[in-house]
């Protein structure tokens, strides 16, 4: 890219810029980045899941998420050692462009794109099953729209709004987890014998290892938070030090802390009887503090789905940003900085205009989706490791075997096995997704005539 001629030197806290264009802000240090994928995973996102994963695996939440957070750890391994190499928006589609080429890159980004785009539609969507839920003379859709336009403001605004309110929403939450677990564990000690083992052994609907998997595939939507860390290396401070840190440092953060919420929740709630299967937690919620307690969780758990459509829409447009910039979708509209916010705008809204469908979508088809494409992209991660460390750069040392090619092929494993997992509906939708994807490649390339343009990559 062409250096716009006021852009300050490096370490002045921009990147650089086309002229005419507006500039990304590094402002991000460790701390931000780990808050800003702990939010957009949502300390709470184990509820958007919880009833439908319950009754998948049989009431072993807890079992599926250890087997999610093990593989996670993993694909988590191999995007710190991507984002080290190449330190700039984009992600799993700019690993994978940069290691196998730029089809192969645009297969990751528009895999990758499947989920972020319908991320920050899940989070619109349980925002109106819940605020409904407690206000049931509203309709749903009336809290949908209403937070797609709060959110696509603060997000044109800035990015340092945005780490700002992270700081906010992380704080509600964290007393709210305090003050389910005191009330969980009151409650347990109340009724007398606990079972400890339930939730991993199960309630007897699903037994086997088949159920298990199938519930861990799904879980796979609530550790994005850690792609999303690196689609904002060129907003980071020191990237190719804070972004692996904040990956590695969020993904396991956040396994933790799903595992112990569904464990108390498995615990205080022993049964896969809901009244809304959407939402389950609310039944968790009576059952461990009644309707305070409810009142409580419905109020964090919004601010959260808000947090993480917040984070989760400014990561989509900073991708599509990156597929702008570099002419696989059309850079006059997606490839354009604002120069008065310094955001990329048009991508920003468009990312709102899709996510109006949280208006008419169903919860378990965005789950499943999300896991879909998420698991393409990590499984693409994971072999970039191997290729661009092993193969291209000729590390192939005792240690640098186990480092970048045993670890990630692994993670390569792992991640393959929970995506067979998923549902045939979820497979068959998913493949023709990437079909899709490679016809609209096909277009711009003239038939394959002309080469896949490819990111102007340069250490900003």
């Amino acid at each position: 890219m062409m250096s716009h001629p006021t852009t300050p030197p490096a370490g002045a806290g921009r990147t650089t810029n086309t002229a005419g264009e507006g500039r990304l802000r590094r402002a991000l240090g460790v701390p931000s980045l780990v808050l800003f994928g702990l939010v957009y995973m949502v300390p709470l996102t184990v509820f958007t899941t919880y009833g439908i994963v319950t009754q998948i695996s049989g009431g072993r939440v807890p079992a599926a998420y250890v087997i999610t957070l093990v593989a996670m750890v993993f694909t988590a391994r191999s995007y710190a050692k991507m984002a080290h190499a190449f330190p700039f928006a984009g992600s799993a589609y700019t690993y994978t462009q940069k290691s196998f080429g730029a089809g192969v890159g645009f297969v990751a980004g528009w895999a990758l794109l499947l989920d972020y785009l319908f991320l920050p539609m899940i989070n619109y969507l349980v925002i109106g099953i819940y605020l409904s839920e407690a206000f049931p003379l509203i309709p749903a859709w009336v809290f949908v729209v209403t937070a797609i336009v709060l959110v696509t403001v603060l997000n044109i605004i800035g990015i340092v709004s945005v780490a700002r309110a992270n700081f906010v929403i992380i704080a509600a939450q964290a007393v709210f987890i305090v003050t389910f677990a005191a009330l969980s564990i009151a409650t347990m000690t109340g009724t007398g014998t606990v079972d400890l083992s339930a939730p991993f052994t199960g309630d007897g609907t699903a037994e086997g290892f088949g159920p298990l998997m199938a519930g861990a595939a799904v879980l796979c939507l609530s550790f994005l938070g850690f792609d999303a860390i690196s689609t904002l290396s060129e907003e980071a401070k020191e990237p190719k030090k804070s972004v692996p840190r904040a990956i590695v440092i969020a993904t396991i953060t956040g396994g933790l802390i799903y595992i112990f919420l569904s464990f108390l929740s498995q615990l205080v709630f022993p049964s896969n009887d809901f009244a809304s299967v959407d939402s389950a937690a609310l039944d968790v919620m009576a059952a461990a503090g009644g309707q305070f307690l409810t009142i409580f969780f419905t109020a964090a758990y919004v601010a959260g789905a808000c947090g993480s459509a917040l984070t989760s829409q400014a990561s989509v447009s900073r991708i599509l940003y990156a597929m702008g910039r570099d002419g696989v979708l059309p850079r006059r509209f997606f490839g354009h900085l604002s120069q008065r916010f310094d955001t990329p705008v048009f991508a920003t809204l468009a990312v709102g205009v899709v996510s109006l469908f949280a208006i008419v979508i169903d919860l378990t088809f965005l789950s499943e989706m999300i896991s879909f494409g998420a698991l393409v992209a990590f499984s693409a991660v994971n072999l970039s490791v191997i290729k661009h460390f092993a193969i291209d750069g000729g590390r192939r040392s005792g240690s640098d075997i186990v480092s970048f090619v045993v670890l990630p092929a692994i993670g390569f494993g792992l991640t393959l096995w929970l995506w067979t997992s998923l549902s045939p509906r979820t497979l068959i939708i998913g493949l023709v997704w990437l079909a899709v994807g490679f016809a609209y490649l096909a277009f711009v390339t003239r038939g394959f005539r002309r080469a896949t343009p490819t990111l102007d990559l340069k250490e900003q």
